[in-house]
């Protein structure tokens, strides 16, 4: 075996940490987990493992997202829909697997043709089937897989502890209930009515998070059957959801622009896949205070464009490692309960090094970052910064912009609804 190149080295070595952080984790629990464990169990220095992690919490969330970003994909089911019967007798058997023998705690597969109800039901099965529901999947000694949802009771008390990552995470959130509110909205009908759904979603993203503190606080006291029949009920609540916000009645056009695109190799976190960066469509660069206006750009995107959320930040030590992790606990979960032709078209890239940013025009990146750009042809066409940029930069800035006109006459285009049709 040849001798390995520097970068092969450290790469090899920050596995090594991470195989070596899982396992001390999982043994001891964050709170009694030490950095000098770790090196040890590694076979490296206490400073080996600092040169990878800036600290223990930033490793703890790289572990967790390592793991989640493993999980496989759910075999599809085959041929048509089962009738409601059918159905309703899988959705049972795979509960009862999924979440009460221990022995086989496997969510379901998801269900062609579903309902919105349907799939917010198979969503919350595939969220609580990972929980400790008990004591003995509470305790050390439990099923591996149990072992694992252990390993991960000790995210949000490190997140409500630090501001610096909770407002990120409260964006996280925000991106997730869009992603799964635009996923609920792809399984209606066209002739139904295409009202937002975010909020139902924004609603069974507190249902189950309210279920995963408890799980870890109060060991026996979830009944997961509940919990999903909370979540398909969700479907009927009238929330009064509506786009647009008022503000992007005045986002100003894009600039227009001829620069070339060039991005570098990068990963779609929602599926797991290569992005597809050099078709036509536009690219939003975002920074974890500003996820929610990755919306812009589905709602306003014409149909048949790519369109791209790129998440940067100024701390990617400790944050990229949490934004990673999230989304991939979405994405397995959107696994479970929607058929690939009703998952959003939003890819979502984790930018930790800034290069893609970078190749948008962006080298400097913050968690305040809100800037977009539109792409054709293999160069960027317009470009767009600040609040609402997303909206302008994906063609949706020019019908609302606040354009002067004169005195004592009405512009036309003034009096074009505000209202969007959502896509």
């Amino acid at each position: 075996m040849g001798r390995l190149s520097r970068a092969e080295l450290q790469q090899l070595n920050r596995a090594k940490v991470l195989a070596a952080a899982r396992d001390e984790f999982a043994g001891r629990g964050f709170r009694d987990a030490k950095v000098d464990g770790i090196a040890e169990r590694a076979g490296l220095t206490r400073g080996a493992v600092y040169s990878n992690f800036p600290g223990k919490r930033a490793l703890y969330f790289a572990v967790l997202a390592d793991l989640a970003e493993r999980v496989p994909e759910p075999p599809a089911l085959d041929g048509a829909a089962p009738d409601a019967l059918v159905r309703d007798a899988l959705r049972d058997a795979v509960v009862r697997d999924a979440v009460v023998d221990d022995a086989s705690p496997e969510p379901p597969r998801p269900i062609p043709d579903s309902t919105v109800s349907e799939a917010l039901g198979a969503f919350a099965r595939a969220w609580v089937a990972r929980l400790p529901l008990t004591e003995a999947d509470a305790d050390t000694d439990a099923h591996e897989k149990r072992g694992l949802a252990r390993l991960g009771m000790h995210l949000m008390p490190e997140i409500l502890a630090d501001e610096s990552i909770r407002r990120p995470f409260g964006q996280l959130l925000k991106l997730d209930a869009i992603l799964l509110g635009l996923a609920l909205e792809r399984l209606r009908p066209a002739d139904s009515p295409q009202g937002r759904l975010v909020r139902v979603a924004e609603a069974a993203f507190t249902t189950l998070y309210g279920a995963t503190q408890l799980a870890g606080a109060a060991p026996g006291f979830i009944d997961p059957f509940n919990v999903v029949r909370a979540c398909e009920q969700m479907a009927g609540l009238d929330l009064n959801d509506t786009w647009p916000p008022p503000y992007l009645r005045y986002t100003p056009h894009a600039r227009p622009a001829g620069e070339p695109w060039d991005p570098p190799p990068a990963v779609d976190a929602l599926r797991g896949e290569p992005a597809r960066l050099a078709d036509d469509g536009v690219v939003g660069i975002l920074g974890l205070h500003r996820l929610e206006a990755a919306e812009e750009l589905v709602r306003a995107a014409p149909p048949g464009a790519t369109v791209t959320a790129v998440l940067v930040t100024a701390n990617p030590g400790e944050l990229a490692p949490l934004a990673r992790l999230t989304v991939a606990g979405l994405r397995d979960c959107l696994r479970h309960a929607f058929p690939p032709s009703a998952r959003p078209r939003l890819q979502v890239l984790c930018d930790d090094s800034g290069a893609v940013a970078a190749a948008a025009g962006v080298p400097v990146v913050s968690e305040a970052t809100e800037a977009a750009v539109r792409i054709a042809a293999g160069r960027i066409v317009a470009r767009a910064d600040g609040r609402g940029a997303c909206h302008a930069a994906a063609g949706g800035g020019a019908p609302h912009a606040r354009t002067p006109r004169p005195r004592g006459r009405r512009s036309r285009e003034g009096n074009a609804s505000e209202r969007q049709p959502l896509t």
